[in-house]
């Protein structure tokens, strides 16, 4: 991975991060030879050049520098004794410097609020104009254990005072969960609008936190803090360990925030939780209290499903979205709004509404009506707080086709997490990164992370002038190669296989 050092340097002073920070530190009574700026260029080189996140990687990347540019970037100057080029220690006081002035007070295992900042800007500057293609973001987080021994020094602190022990849980075959030691790391990923055109995975947003933390409040704040500062957010799509959260803690603050949630939800949360003005709470809507049972309970379409079940599950889901009830209204300051019923709607036809009546035969149709009708039944709508379905309600309905495929884009928060734990790119594990304590490790991460967006872009570049250049030859734009290999596969090569 090599970027060219102009377009580095043009990201640091893009974000205004430099004279940020410099404004922070304390003024010496002989000027420092390493700036900010400087030191925040050789950790950026040091991650483009695939180097672990060492001090002393970052001041040989500075020394190696052509002679050109190691002047203008202050590595080697001019004293009265001759020229003098930078040295570790000097890399090593001016990130102490840096470190002391974005940390909190009193380290508590979270990024001060300058410290966030710092990261947002340098972040969203290696986005490089790419930040109005989408509003959508996938979430996720993962875990980066720190360089830290596990066992505490006599006095009960650890080498790394930040780091806690953590959870993490192995995704492939054959991987447990088991306990680290370190911090979860959320990143945000945009991705592509609801049947809007390919845009690149860039990281818009990152935190780090220790493990005593709960991460997703706090990259919920990140969230919102971005959507206030003037950058629109659409849908914010998320596993079920997000959904499962408090609402006060995820759902409601982003639906706050104007966000559309896209979210699997957790096995504790499908099914039926209950009713409201007589209509049945199911998988985040109402429904008519008359709503053939057979058709809740529905699990999401099983990986590796055939045709037909998929076409079975699908108009299953179908079936049910006709005895939902319709949102007629927009929130309002509230957060209420309001819903009919769907033979009002014109989905199915039932004898409480006898203008239902006339609608095709075609139509479901509620045949033994409820002899004591609740107010979802008589009243043309009923108004629905924010307190129903608070944690569950999502943009579309919970299994269908459509959350389907629209949840499909959360695949993209799974790579931003392997790009960064490649081996063969930057290889966040432990030991990537031998400098302890929160802030600095956010720095390096947020180093990878800009560099990692440098690389993705020049790819969707790449990919998509590729596919002009096809376009405009008439040849069809290139497909990726299907690479897994089902059982059925496996069984079909062994019959005809030789003896």
């Amino acid at each position: 991975m090599s970027i060219d050092l102009s377009r580095l340097e043009a990201v640091v002073e893009a974000s205004g991060v430099p004279g940020r920070i410099e404004a922070l530190l304390p003024v010496g009574v002989r000027p420092r030879q390493l700036s900010v700026r400087t030191l925040l260029v050789g950790m950026l080189c040091c991650q483009a050049e695939g180097r672990p996140a060492h001090l002393t990687r970052v001041h040989q990347v500075l020394v190696g520098l052509r002679g050109p540019d190691r002047l203008r970037l202050g590595v080697t100057v001019d004293w009265r004794a001759g020229p003098h080029t930078l040295t570790y220690r000097q890399v090593e006081r001016t990130l102490h410097l840096v470190v002391g002035a974005l940390a909190r007070e009193e380290p508590d295992g979270a990024s001060s609020e300058v410290l966030q900042e710092v990261a947002d800007a340098f972040v969203e500057a290696s986005v490089e104009g790419h930040g109005d293609a989408s509003r959508s973001l996938a979430v996720d987080w993962t875990d980066v254990e720190s360089f830290s021994t596990r066992h505490p020094k006599p006095s009960g602190l650890y080498a790394d005072p930040e780091a806690r022990w953590g959870h993490r849980k192995g995704g492939g075959p054959g991987e447990k969960d088991e306990l680290f030691f370190g911090y979860y790391l959320s990143l945000a990923t945009m991705v592509a609008d609801d049947g809007g055109p390919p845009v690149p995975e860039l990281v818009r947003r990152m935190n780090l936190v220790s493990c005593e933390h709960d991460p997703v409040p706090v990259m919920v704040q990140v969230l919102t803090s971005m959507a206030a500062g003037g950058v629109a957010l659409g849908d914010v799509i998320c596993d079920s360990g997000y959904a499962h959260r408090v609402p006060g803690h995820f759902a409601l603050p982003l639906r706050a925030a104007g966000v559309s949630l896209v979210m699997d939800l957790h096995p504790s949360d499908r099914g039926t939780q209950g009713t409201h003005a007589g209509a049945v709470l199911h998988h985040g809507n109402l429904y008519c209290p008359m709503t053939p049972t057979g058709l809740f309970g529905q699990a999401p379409l099983v990986r590796g499903a055939s045709e037909a079940e998929t076409a079975a599950h699908d108009e299953r889901a179908a079936e049910l979205g006709r005895f939902k009830l319709g949102r007629v209204s927009a929130d309002d300051q509230d957060g209420h709004h309001r819903v009919s019923c769907p033979a009002l709607l014109g989905k199915l036809r039932c004898a409480l509404r006898e203008s239902s009546l006339s609608l095709p035969l075609e139509r479901p149709e509620v045949l033994s009506p409820p002899d004591e009708p609740p107010c979802c039944c008589t009243q043309r709508t009923i108004s629905v707080p924010v307190t129903i379905n608070a944690k569950t309600t999502q943009r579309h309905d919970y299994p269908s086709a459509a959350w389907r495929r629209s949840y499909a884009r959360r695949s993209a928060a799974e790579r931003s997490n392997a790009r960064i734990k490649d081996p063969a790119t930057i290889d966040v594990a432990r030991g990537w990164c031998r400098v302890m304590g929160l802030t600095p490790i956010t720095l390096f991460l947020v180093a990878a992370i800009v560099v990692r967006n440098l690389a993705v872009a020049d790819a969707f570049c790449a990919r998509q002038e590729e596919d002009r250049r096809r376009a405009a030859t008439g040849r069809p734009p290139r497909t990726r190669r299907r690479r897994r290999t089902t059982l059925a596969d496996l069984v079909g090569a062994g019959a005809n296989a030789p003896p």
